[in-house]
This record gives C-alpha cells, structure tokens and sequence, in this order.
C-alpha cells in the first residue's frame, strides 16, 4: 500500500488537499488531468492497480454549473459514469474512496439545513450528473465516504469570492443575489475534512457512508458579498456598494437551490471535525489573497 492518491490536482480543492498533505508530511500522488484522464476507464484502472492506494480522493469534476445545461454529455461523462468507475476500480484493488459531491443535488426548498437522509430532488443537469455519480459510487464499493459541500471557495482557481474581489476593484457598485442562502465553505475546511477521513479509513475507523460537510454558519451570496467586499476594503480602502437583488433579476441557463444550507453535524459526531465559521475562514482568504499583490 502507498499511501493516498488524489485526482483532481489541479482545481481549487485539489489543489488545496495536496498543500495541506505536504504540510502533514502525508505519502499522497497528485494527479491533475493531465496525469489522468478520469474519463478514461482503463487509465483509471491502470493508475489506481499500479500504486494500490490505501485511499483514493476524487475531487475531480465538471462544475461549469451553466454550461452543463449545455453540455449534458460531458457533465454526465465526468460526474456520473467516471466515479462509477473509479469505485469499481477501487473495489477491484482494496481502495477505499472520498469523493466530493454537492448541494445542488437537492431542490432548496427545505426549510433549514439539510441533512444526509432528506431526499435529493436536483433542478438541472450538474446537480442531476453529480447525484448519479453518487450513485454509481455506492453500486461499485462499500468502502466509500460520499462528502456533499457547498459554495466552495479558497485561495486557489476560480471561485465567487475571487470574483468578488475582481469585481470590487474595478466597479463602484455591486449587485448580487440575495435570495438565495448556503453555507460558504472553504476549500481548507474540505481538505481537513477529506484528510480526517482518509485516516479513519486507515486505521479502520472510519464508517462509510454519505455526508455533509459545509461552513459553519449561513448567508446569502449578498451577505457574503458584503463580508468579501468589507474586509478587502481594509487593504486596499475601497468599499463599492452591494446590492441586493432577487434570482429572478440575474436569470441563468440553470436553476439555483434557493437553500443550500447544509448540516455538518453528523460528520462533526464520526469524524470530530468541524469546519471555522465562515467569517473566520473569509477573512483568511482575502487576506492572504490581496497581501500577495
């Protein structure tokens, strides 16, 4: 056994699993795209059979949420028939398997957070593509942990908050949709999240399964917005105004949950684990990102 392998190296959550592996001095095989095609099911067969990882990470996938309307077949390809495979392939060399997957597979119209038995109800096609992924993940091997997050941002790739703030150095006004409510999660949060669970499988604790693992604490995108735009004003002394809007003001080819929030607490019990108030891990963020320029 050789340790921990992740695909999906190169996005903003796998970039941030293998910063945090290489400050643990973790054994762990990053594989961007380029290292692996996880549309390809022989490659995937050949890589996972050739290093034999104790645990497998996926963070790879087709988040273009707008574009999948567009793109069903290539949504479905990467987020739905690949992890299948990779499970399989798991399976076939005594793997076990993290895999990362969404809040958009449920319809937002719960009242309060989510939890892991409510039923999934998604409204498009990234939402759709990831819940079979889920699916084929828990056909293929019991040794599985399904994590489902939401409004992933970080340090690395693309992300609301960088847009954020982009937008707020260029323009004196703002507006964003505040009708619309989830838990803002940090990719760093994730990444001790998915090493947490990778060690209970390790030590063979871990108890397989589906679960949710977001930030602590709610908003709207608008009050994160607002949260992103007032604590970079401290470095750089603007402070455009935010304005709130409704969903319907900012149509798009896909439909949002209204409520995304999700319930950590049931990974909080197993994995003793908890992710920092989205606030703190804001003001982390934006920090390092605007003390870097």
């Amino acid at each position: 056994m050789s340790g921990l392998m992740l695909l999906g190296a190169g996005g903003q959550l796998g970039r941030e699993v293998a910063a945090l592996a290489g400050e643990r001095g973790l054994a762990l095989t990053a594989l961007d795209r380029a290292g692996l095609d996880i549309a390809d099911a022989a490659a995937i067969e050949r890589a996972i059979g050739a290093m034999k990882p104790d645990v497998v990470i996926n963070a790879a996938a087709y988040t273009a949420v707008d574009r999948a309307e567009s793109e069903p077949e290539l949504a479905n390809a990467i987020n739905a028939k690949a992890p299948g495979d990779i499970a399989a392939a798991c399976a076939r060399h005594g793997a076990a398997l993290i895999h990362i997957s969404t809040d958009y597979v449920f319809d937002g119209t719960r009242a309060g957070a989510y939890v892991e038995s409510d039923p999934i109800a998604p409204l498009g096609v990234y939402g759709a593509s990831k819940a079979a992924g889920e699916g084929a993940v828990r056909a293929a091997l019991p040794a599985h942990l399904i994590l489902r997050t939401s409004w992933v941002y970080g340090a690395y790739g693309a992300n609301f908050l960088k847009t954020m703030l982009r937008l707020a150095r260029e323009r004196d006004r703002l507006t964003v949709v505040a009708d619309q409510h989830g838990c803002p999660t940090a990719t760093r949060d994730i990444a001790e999240a998915i090493l947490a669970a990778a060690q209970a499988f390790r030590a063979g604790t871990a108890v397989p399964g589906t679960y949710h693992f977001a930030g602590t604490g709610a908003t709207s995108w608008h009050g994160f917005a607002s949260e992103i735009v007032a604590r970079a004003a401290r470095h750089t002394g603007r402070r455009p105004e935010v304005a709130a809007i409704t969903t319907a003001d900012y149509p798009t080819p896909a439909r949002r949950p209204a409520n995304s929030e999700l319930s950590s607490e049931l990974f909080a019990e197993r994995f003793g684990y908890r992710a920092a108030p989205w606030q703190q891990r804001t003001a982390e963020v934006v920090d390092r990102l605007l003390a870097e320029n």
